[in-house]
């Protein structure tokens, strides 16, 4: 009676989906997208990925053209980004007066231009097709592929892939170390999309269902095992602090305020470690740690090591600066290695620059300076790379965002051991954004095998080993330390080897797959008959 009940109620909801037009149905897709974000860190309700993608499906069987049907799917989109990425704008707020003009556009804005692809994704759907179960798989595939497109194109913005729906669920997760993150999305998205199918009560939808939720409890069950069976030991020698000094973003280049700020950084690094620890060896400070030009500063280069143990080196964030050839001041969000005897012995200048945040895109038409410049866009360094410093591990340094890019992470010809990720997620607040990045980068551990030690301004910082678990963290808005040994790295992963070309040869061999389906299908009743 109950699941009677159940049904008779679905089968309403589905009918009102179906019809609906106008306003109406503008209404249901924005809902059902809104509450598709809750899929997303930190809420991690992935069920809900296998409720929103079929709900939207139903509203794209009834769309009258591919119009509307690119509409539907393109509300859908918006307002899961609205509510997914609405932090974006509070980092206008930090300077309001000059920035106001940039809140509807990091509110609205940015989600309508994201929406694009899966609005794209829509109408191709609705145009090829959606019954049935090759149908769903179909839909699926378009809204990975939309997924793809996103994380790629026009710099690229791999930010909440559908994959990170999973990020409550490690075992799952594991899945990225031979399928990376798109590989993983490309499941969910095909997985989340079947649902639909069940409207039919075919037997061979009600099939396909149940072989997707095997798929994905023998992936938990085979994530469990990895967590449970794979040793990960730590690095002799290695012991790490990780700063956190939680400086607000509105005052931090106060130049009032510089002076205060660099002694709390330096009482940070210097404070004694607890009870029975030896005392750091590597302590890392957050992305522009310090509002002084280090790289050219030698005065607080050796107020730094006036704090450092003999044997210690600092790894910080600065903005360094220097000409180019018509005398032009050009500046670099950079990494820096600064040893006990105050010298620079490593360094690395970002590569991958926010738009609109670091530099402003089609400069010669936009005459508006980037929220975070300093005066100028900031110049991109040459790409990832490897650093070596006396008694650590090699490394690949990642500042802020970099570290999002799945793939794009370290080296492959100069393999490191170690991911350092600085960064300064207090433009955000006390939002959704920092624990959001906090999820992703953590991804990055199990796709390489390698872990990766964050320092972030306000948080969040943390130690996370190459299986992704988190040794150690220091929450939002929170002053203090992370001390702790380093994980050491694990085999090279499968994904790590072959990237994402697995997950693009099964892209492409079931959406063939899908295509063939109806010629396959009356094949095999013709030859029944026969």
């Amino acid at each position: 009676m109950i699941f009677d009940r159940i049904r008779l109620c679905l089968n309403n909801i589905i009918a009102g989906l179906r019809s609906a037009q106008g306003w109406r149905r503008a209404g249901w897709a924005f809902l059902c997208g809104g509450v598709l974000s809750l899929s997303m860190p930190p809420y991690n309700l992935f069920p809900l990925l296998w409720i929103g993608l079929p709900f939207l499906i139903f509203l794209l069987q009834s769309a009258k053209n591919l119009w509307q049907a690119f509409v539907t799917g393109w509300i859908f989109a918006f307002g899961f980004f609205v509510f997914s990425l609405y932090w974006i704008a509070a980092s206008t707020m930090v300077d309001l007066k000059a920035f106001w003009w940039a809140i509807p556009f990091a509110v609205f804005g940015l989600p309508a231009f994201f929406a694009l692809y899966y609005g794209i994704a829509a109408a191709l759907a609705w145009r090829i097709g959606m019954a049935g179960v090759a149908g769903a798989v179909r839909f699926g595939l378009l809204w990975f592929a939309a997924d793809d497109a996103r994380g790629h194109m026009f710099t690229g913005f791999p930010w909440n892939l559908t994959g990170y729906a999973w990020s409550g669920v490690l075992p799952v997760l594991q899945t990225a170390s031979f399928a990376g993150i798109y590989g993983l999305s490309l499941l969910t998205c095909v997985g989340a999309a079947l649902p639909a199918s069940l409207i039919a009560n075919s037997p061979s939808a009600r099939r396909a269902v149940a072989a997707s939720f095997v798929l994905f409890v023998a992936l938990a069950a085979w994530g469990e095992v990895r967590l449970q069976t794979t040793h990960v030991g730590t690095v002799p020698g290695v012991r790490l602090r990780v700063v956190q000094p939680d400086i607000p973003q509105a005052g931090k280049w106060r130049i009032s305020q510089r002076a205060e700020d660099f002694a709390g950084l330096l009482d940070l690094t210097a404070a004694p470690p607890a009870a029975g620890q030896k005392p750091p060896n590597y302590i890392i400070w957050p992305e522009t740690a310090s509002t002084y030009y280090l790289s050219e500063d030698a005065f607080h280069r050796d107020a730094i090591a006036a704090r450092l143990s003999p044997d210690a080196d600092l790894i910080t964030g600065v903005i360094r600066r220097d000409l180019d050839g018509m005398g032009n001041t050009r500046f670099y969000n950079s990494m820096v290695v600064i040893d006990a005897q105050g010298r620079l012995v490593a360094g690395y200048d970002k590569a991958h620059l926010v738009p609109f945040g670091e530099y402003m895109p089609f400069r010669k038409y936009i005459p508006i300076e980037a929220l975070a410049a300093s005066g100028g866009d900031f110049t991109p360094g040459p790409g990832p790379r490897t650093l070596r410093i006396i008694g650590l591990p090699p490394f690949s340094p990642l500042i802020c965002y970099e570290a999002i890019f799945p793939g794009h992470v370290v080296v492959a010809a100069d393999r490191p051991s170690l991911m350092i990720n600085i960064t300064n997620d207090g433009w955000y607040g006390d939002t959704i954004g920092p624990y959001q990045h906090f999820a992703i980068v953590r991804v990055r551990t199990i796709e390489e095998g390698l872990p990766l030690v964050r320092a972030a301004n306000t948080g969040i910082s943390g130690i996370i080993d190459p299986l992704g678990r988190v040794n150690d963290r220091l929450g939002l808005e929170k002053r203090g330390f992370i001390d702790g040994s380093l994980p050491a790295p694990l085999p090279l992963t499968f994904y790590a080897k072959w990237r994402d070309m697995p997950a693009l040869v099964a892209f492409i061999f079931l959406f063939l797959m899908t295509l063939a389906a109806p010629f396959l299908k009356r094949k095999m009743a013709a030859s029944s008959r026969a």
